[in-house]
């Protein structure tokens, strides 16, 4: 069965574990199908080129990048020497393997590019969309190698980030099939500390603990438990935990780990830190006017700015990252503090201690693209969306404009997710409609049809006995059809209402049923959302081993802008 109702590519996959090769299905699913995507994302994957205005250097194809390459070269000001002998530092602590430093030594060349992706510093990667990311760089990358450009592949640790909250958590699927969440939480105080910088504690060796003990044990999680405890060890730090475990996994892929809080790469920030300083004001009413035209054009605007809106964050002595905000005398002050400064401390302190600040999101992938010679950039549907108003920033501070591609998508399918699907005639996109609605349908189609049956036997006869009525009154006396037509809706609705509490009654009762419709939303939309947005590498790498990576990687279509279902 296909569950997405489009064409299927087979492709075989050698496989090292219990099985020689292993017969993997890849087919595809409109985002327009998926609920809650916005209508800017739409547009922009089904047609980049109608939204230039947004998206100036937008391309139609990853073969239309390399025209990109003469002016994003011309432009590039960076120090390379200086900017791989950082890399080299950051590489080398996070264990990284050969192919990446091969990767930092091509990057030393004049005529290297950099095909970049980055996301926050989650807890064991944080979710698959992490993996997805970067594994969607890497093809890119020697896509365009294989045609003569130079690229090689990076991955920017969102480090400086502050919510620590939003990293701290984790989901796999447990071993009776269910949707378990595992969190970490430091004994220190961690809010608005970069989550970078924070230092994992003893606690952490608890958390790996249930962490498998959660997961079924499998000729591969003894190795999976030893890779974390060594990642995410006493003492370490989260960003380098982090960065760690994705060497571990992609290792031979040759990715470059970016760490935006190394010393080196803070220092070769210093100019376009206080170019943004300089213009800020302008920055500020780009968006500003630019986040007005999209609403006008009936698209969302990601992200909130506000007139007092500064583009860099400041680091107080205490590690804390606070926020800059323009006051009427249009001096800076540090939020919720009374610290002011003028623009010519910011630009100074930007010169001396450039450590002192971070970018925020309108400015980050302006910085990112100032200090690397980046063709392309690949984000999620929201960082598509926040494209849009940035790319007013990019032309401000006089810097071409990184065209953003949108990461490859899977959902993974296994064999018993399958053989549930095609037992009740579902396919990926019916369980958008929701549980309940999922069960309604199996209840009425396959557990009770009878009881079914008997609902729409009794409603055939109401409406025909209804009609009897209609047709009697109605000719002396109109008002009375009317009622009886407000009367007939009510009646239809109270017997649906009661026919779908009955079907759910009917099939709670059936426990095997209910296992299986929770294992397919556990597995497949946990949390109501796409799979890659909740559940973890591990719970995959866990039962199919390394192979696993091989296997999503072979399954990129950088031609498909949709949503892509692995079957294995």
């Amino acid at each position: 069965m296909n569950i997405t109702g489009a064409s299927v590519l087979k492709q075989e996959i050698a496989r090292e574990t219990t099985q020689s090769t292993a017969t993997i299905a890849v087919s595809r699913l409109p985002f327009s199908d998926i609920p809650k995507q916005s209508r800017l994302f739409i547009e922009y994957q089904d047609n980049p080129a109608g939204l230039t205005r947004y998206y100036p250097n937008a391309v139609t194809s990853p073969e239309s990048l390399p025209a990109q390459a003469t002016e994003i070269l011309a432009n590039y000001k960076t120090d390379r020497k200086l900017l791989c002998d950082a890399l080299v530092e950051i590489n080398t602590g996070i264990g990284a393997g050969d192919a990446t430093f091969k990767n930092i030594d091509r990057l030393r060349d004049t005529d290297a590019l950099a095909v970049v992706t980055g996301q926050q510093a989650g807890l064991f990667t944080g979710p698959l969309y992490t993996i997805f990311k970067a594994l969607s760089a890497v093809k890119l990358a020697e896509t365009l190698a294989s045609d003569g450009v130079k690229a090689v592949p990076v991955f920017w640790a969102a480090t400086e980030d502050h919510d620590f909250d939003e990293v701290a958590e984790v989901f796999v699927i447990g071993k009776s099939g269910e949707l378990v969440r595992s969190n970490y939480r430091p004994l220190q105080d961690v809010n608005n500390s970069p989550v970078g910088k924070v230092k994992i504690d003893a606690e952490m060796d608890s958390v790996i603990e249930r962490f498998f003990s959660d997961l079924p044990e499998t000729e591969f999680s003894a190795d999976l438990r030893q890779l974390l405890a060594s990642a995410w060890s006493d003492g370490t730090l989260y960003g380098d935990a982090f960065a760690s475990t994705m060497a571990s996994i992609l290792g031979r892929f040759g990715i470059i780990f970016f760490d935006p809080l190394h010393e080196g790469i803070k220092r070769l920030s210093v100019p376009i830190y206080c170019e943004a300083i300089d213009n800020a004001e302008q920055i500020v009413s780009g968006v500003i006017n630019r986040s007005r035209d999209l609403e006008r054009d009936g698209y969302h605007a990601q992200v909130l700015v506000e007139d007092d809106y500064f583009p860099l964050f400041w680091h107080d002595d205490f590690g804390q990252r606070l926020a800059l905000r323009t006051t009427a005398s249009r001096t800076y002050r540090v939020r919720a503090t009374n610290t002011e400064f003028t623009t010519a401390e910011l630009k100074e302190m930007a010169l001396n201690s450039p450590a002192k600040f971070s970018p925020g999101v309108m400015l980050r992938p302006v910085v990112q693209d100032y200090i690397l010679p980046t063709l392309a950039y690949f984000g999620g549907a929201a960082e598509v969306a926040y494209f849009a108003q940035n790319s007013v920033v990019y032309r401000t501070l006089g810097r071409p404009v990184t065209p953003i591609l949108h990461r490859q998508s899977f959902t993974i399918v296994e064999a018993r997710q399958r053989r549930i699907l095609d037992k009740f005639g579902l396919r990926l996109k019916s369980l958008f409609e929701g549980r309940d609605a999922i069960a309604l349908r199996v209840a009425e189609f396959g557990l009770v049809p009878e009881t079914a049956r008997m609902f729409s036997d009794v409603e055939e006869k109401i409406n025909t006995e209804l009609n009897r009525i209609d047709q009697a009154v109605s000719t002396f006396d109109p008002t009375i059809a009317e009622s009886l037509a407000k009367r007939r809706r009510k009646i239809i609705y109270h017997i649906a209402a009661l026919r779908r509490t009955t079907l759910l009654a009917e099939s709670r009762k059936n426990d095997t049923l209910n296992r299986q419709i929770e294992n397919l939303f556990s597995t497949l939309v946990p949390n109501g959302q796409l799979q890659e947005r909740s559940l973890n590498v591990f719970s995959f790498l866990n039962k199919f081993g390394p192979n696993l990576v091989d296997w999503i990687y072979d399954a990129i279509d950088l031609e498909d802008n949709g949503h892509r279902i692995i079957e294995l």
